[in-house]
């Protein structure tokens, strides 16, 4: 049995272990109310999402929210018309400032978002994610039951295409395996993550965090707000949205690479390196066991538990689509020009470049 095999399979079964436990741990968001909601601010950053937000805006007016705030973060095409055409007297757009030197454009837009609502309550949400009949409620109810200072949603994934069925459940997958829920009750320093697509912020928590201008250069915000809070001693809380709170991130294989590579290289530590490493070695975690199928059972563990990975992932969040598992062997080859990307000294997305 070779070194390389009884890794790839040691790897599949610490991730297929930490999948278990979140089986059961992981909370999903249920309709529910609890009582004493504070006053709440739903802030949505927008940036050329004309074609979305008539889609979203409907499930957004549906949350019992004091206030709807959509900022316009310099489009160029209709975004401030397609707010214009929904009539709520708590629906308001604001015309976001130029950027500074130094901020990425999602942190300098939820910034002035935040300076412009008046919610205790703050929820910033993303202009692709879908809110069903009572998620705001959801959130608040479970965000109180984790006593959390900062929670955050991960939307159940909508996949159109078999490219971004490839690539957008790793998502999940990688929070699943290597997470387990329990941890954020423990004094575990790196045990910190959030995903910026839904995430709340009791007021008084974010002033003290110092908001979005603390972390304004740093384009993988969510998780630098999580680590902050963890540092700071404020308590992380994490669901997944369920029937709730849904979103399709990318809208085919090019622009999911795109989107994923942007963020990668700061996941791996801005090192050229450990990108290529982590690269390879999934090559040899989820391609190669097919390959060397008979060469003995440490590579046959290692495929059937990549399988299986996917499998109770999709289980947990509720995605089904069960047959998209028999991607899982060409997903590392997928990968790949995501990986390109990420190595590159400079991401281009929404129109801006950024280091």
């Amino acid at each position: 049995m070779s070194l390389l095999s009884t890794a790839a399979a040691a790897f599949h079964i610490v991730k297929t272990a930490g999948l278990i436990f979140n089986l059961r741990d992981f909370p999903v968001l249920r309709r529910g109310f609890r009582p004493g909601r504070p006053r709440t601010s739903l802030l949505v950053p927008a940036r050329d999402e004309a074609a979305r937000l008539p889609r979203v805006l409907p499930g957004l007016l549906a949350q019992p929210a004091d206030e709807v705030l959509i900022l316009d973060d310099g489009s160029t095409d209709g975004t401030a018309g397609a707010v214009a055409s929904f009539h709520d007297r708590r629906l308001r757009l604001l015309r976001g400032e130029p950027r500074p030197d130094g901020w990425i454009g999602k942190n300098w837009a939820c910034h002035q978002l935040a300076a412009a609502a008046t919610g205790e309550l703050l929820v910033f949400c993303d202009a692709d994610v879908i809110l069903r009949p009572q998620a705001l409620n959801a959130v608040w109810a479970e965000m109180a039951r984790q006593r959390a200072d900062v929670f955050s949603v991960f939307p159940r994934q909508i996949t159109g295409t078999v490219g971004e069925r490839l690539l957008v459940p790793l998502i999940d997958e990688t929070l699943l395996s290597f997470l387990p829920h329990r941890l954020l009750d423990l004094p575990v320093p790196s045990a910190a993550t959030a995903n910026g697509q839904l995430i709340a912020f009791d007021r008084t928590a974010y002033a003290a965090l110092g908001g979005h201008a603390a972390i304004h250069d740093r384009i993988v915000e969510d998780v630098a707000l999580a680590r902050r809070s963890r540092r700071l001693g404020f308590r992380l809380g994490l669901a997944l949205g369920g029937d709730l709170v849904q979103a399709r991130m990318y809208g085919g294989y090019q622009s999911t690479v795109a989107g994923l590579g942007k963020s990668l290289r700061a996941a791996h530590f801005d090192s050229g390196a450990v990108l290529a490493a982590s690269a390879a070695f999934h090559l040899a975690a989820y391609t190669m066991p097919w390959v060397l199928w008979n060469r003995g059972p440490a590579w046959r563990t290692a495929a059937v538990l990549g399988v299986a990975e996917r499998v109770l992932t999709n289980a947990k969040t509720g995605r089904g689509a069960y047959a998209e598992a028999a991607l899982v062997p060409v997903t590392a080859l997928a990968a790949l020009p995501v990986y390109a990307v990420a190595a590159r000294r400079r991401a281009r997305w929404k129109g801006r470049v950024y280091g």
